[in-house]
C-alpha cells in the first residue's frame, strides 16, 4: 500500500516534520533564553554586591572579576611603597653637624669661674679637653679651658658659661657634614664587602704566589678600612661632642706684654742697642771664620817677599872696586 502513495507525499510530510521539530527547538530555546538572562542578570546583581563588600572588607575574590581584584591590589602596592619611600634609610636619620664656638668672658675671679664651667660641663654630660690657668700678677690670674659639649647641651651650656660674668667676645660656628658622614659609611661598607671577598678568595687559593700576592691585596684593603673608620671615629667624635673655647679674664689685670702696647723711645733704643751687638757679633764671627785663611795668606806672602830678595841678590852683577888714588910726587 504504501508503494501507491505518492512520492511527493511522503516528501512533502517530511518537510512538514522538520518544520515542526525546528519551531518547537526554537520554542524551547526563546525560553531557555529568557530563564537564563534573568538567572544571569541575578548573578551578576548579586556578584556586584559581593564585589562592593568584599571591595570594603579589603579583600577581593578572583572568582568573581579578576581585573578588579588587580585594581584593588594596586592601591595596597602603592601604600607600601610610600611607606619604604617614608621608612628612614640607615646612617642617614637626622643631620649631623660640627659646632664651636669661643668665648672672652670678664669674671672677678678666674679659679672660682673655671670651677663653675668644670661643673656645669660636667653635669651636662661633657668633659674639660684641655685647661690653662696663668698668673699675671700678685692679683690677676687668667684662664683659659677647651670644653667638649653634648650637642644636646650646647645652647644651655653657652647660656651658663655666657652668664657667668662680662661677656666681651663670642663667636660661634657650624658645619652641616651630614653628606661626609653618609659618604664615609658607604665607603666602609663596600670596603668591608672588598676584604670580606679577598678574605674568601684566599681560603680558595691553592698555588703559594696567589696567597702572596692575595695577602699584599688584603693588607691595602685593611689599611684603607682602617683609614675610614678613623674618619668615621674622629666625624662622630666632632658631630657628638661640640668644643667650646672659654677664656676667663679678671677686671683691671694688665695686658700682656708684646700684644697691643704701641712702642716708645726705650723700646727703639732697645731695639737699636740690640741690632748693634748683633751687627758686632756677626762681624766678630766673619772674623773668626776668616782669620784662619788671613794668617796663611801672610804665611804665604812673607815667605814670597824673602824668596824674590835672595834672587834678585844672587842675579845682581858684582861692583867695580875703585882704584887707588895715586898721589903726584912732589918735584
Amino acid at each position: 500500500m504504501n508503494s501507491d502513495i505518492d512520492p511527493r507525499f511522503h516528501h512533502r510530510r517530511s518537510r512538514l516534520r522538520a518544520a515542526l521539530t525546528a519551531g518547537a527547538f526554537g520554542a524551547v530555546l526563546l525560553v531557555g533564553g529568557c530563564g537564563a538572562a534573568g538567572d544571569n542578570a541575578s548573578d551578576a546583581g548579586a556578584g556586584s554586591n559581593d564585589l562592593k563588600a568584599s571591595a570594603e572588607k579589603g579583600v577581593v575574590d578572583e572568582q568573581y572579576a579578576p581585573g578588579d581584584a588587580a585594581a584593588s591590589a594596586a592601591p595596597e602596592a602603592a601604600k607600601s611603597g610610600e611607606r619604604q619611600q617614608k621608612a628612614p634609610k640607615p646612617g642617614a636619620a637626622g643631620s649631623h653637624v660640627i659646632r664651636t664656638a669661643e668665648l672672652l668672658v670678664e669674671v672677678k675671679s678666674a679659679p672660682k669661674a673655671a670651677a663653675a664651667a668644670r661643673s656645669a660641663v660636667e653635669a651636662s654630660g661633657g668633659l674639660v679637653a684641655s685647661e690653662n690657668t696663668e698668673r699675671i700678677d700678685d692679683r690677676h690670674e687668667s684662664s683659659r679651658l677647651v670644653l667638649r659639649v653634648p650637642q644636646d647641651s650646647y645652647q644651655e651650656v653657652l647660656r651658663q658659661l655666657t652668664g657667668s660674668g662680662k661677656l666681651l667676645s663670642r663667636s660661634s660656628n657650624a658645619k652641616d657634614v651630614t653628606d661626609q658622614v653618609v659618604d664615609v659609611e658607604s665607603r666602609i661598607a663596600t670596603q668591608r664587602a672588598s676584604v670580606k671577598r679577598v678574605r674568601e678568595l684566599m681560603d680558595q687559593a691553592e698555588k703559594i704566589t696567589d696567597v702572596v700576592a692575595l695577602e699584599g691585596e688584603l693588607s691595602s684593603r685593611q689599611a684603607d678600612l682602617e683609614s675610614l673608620l678613623a674618619q668615621q671615629s674622629s666625624l662622630k667624635d666632632r658631630t657628638s661632642l661640640a668644643t667650646v673655647t672659654l677664656e676667663l679674664i679678671e677686671p683691671d689685670a694688665p695686658r700682656k706684654a708684646g700684644k697691643d702696647d704701641d712702642p716708645g723711645f726705650l723700646d727703639a733704643l732697645g731695639g737699636g742697642w740690640d741690632a748693634f751687638v748683633t751687627m758686632f757679633r756677626w762681624i766678630a764671627v766673619a772674623i773668626g771664620a776668616s782669620t784662619p785663611f788671613l794668617v796663611t795668606a801672610a804665611l804665604l806672602l812673607v815667605l814670597w817677599r824673602v824668596l824674590r830678595a835672595r834672587r834678585t841678590a844672587r842675579t845682581a852683577p858684582a861692583a867695580p872696586k875703585p882704584e887707588p888714588e895715586t898721589t903726584p910726587a912732589a918735584p
